[in-house]
């Protein structure tokens, strides 16, 4: 398997059409975990859409991976990746069962972040996240993320518009 990135626990890499089992599985296997704050891709339909949306120029998609099993244990997206003077985008991320709580998203989204700064140019990224999800919260400000501030009704999930935090991180400096 050819990884962009590990750190000798995890792995990161695009998604393939050929991970629509493995993925899809464990998305149905996460479905409760995951549930109210987002719906990962868990049939071959909305994981073909999901493929076409991360190969778009505006977006890009990783799967992070168990390196001793190549086993996948999340992933993360950055959408509306903007260049210019911004060089920034949304982040979004989450972890499949039997990994979370095990830091494999806090390495593999760790992964993405280097990626994103380094590989990608960007500067920023923004996560934006339902004050009601600690584990999520819990991960962007063990990775640096700062509360920038609040969002009424701004994102439409499970069937209703949804309160969000916005947490934001920038590149390191140089040097």
């Amino acid at each position: 398997m050819r990884y962009l990135r590990t750190d000798g626990r995890v792995g990161i890499r695009r998604p393939r059409a050929a991970d629509e089992g493995e993925f899809t599985a464990a998305a149905r296997r996460s479905r409760d975990l995951h549930h109210p704050w987002l719906a990962a891709p868990d049939d071959p339909e909305k994981y073909a859409a999901y493929l076409r949306k991360v190969r778009g120029r505006d977006n890009s998609g990783y799967l992070f991976c168990d390196l001793a099993t190549a086993e996948i244990a999340g992933y993360a997206t950055i959408s509306g990746i903007m260049l210019g003077a911004l060089r920034g985008g949304h982040l979004g991320y989450a972890a499949f069962l039997p990994y979370a709580g095990t830091g494999h998203a806090a390495a593999g989204v760790g992964l993405v972040l280097d990626h994103a700064f380094t590989g990608l140019g960007l500067h920023r990224l923004e996560a934006n996240i339902q004050p009601g999800n600690e584990p999520s919260r819990r991960l962007a400000r063990r990775l640096g993320f700062r509360l920038e501030g609040f969002s009424p009704d701004y994102l439409f999930i499970d069937g209703a518009w949804r309160d969000h935090e916005r947490w934001a991180i920038t590149a390191p400096e140089p040097g």
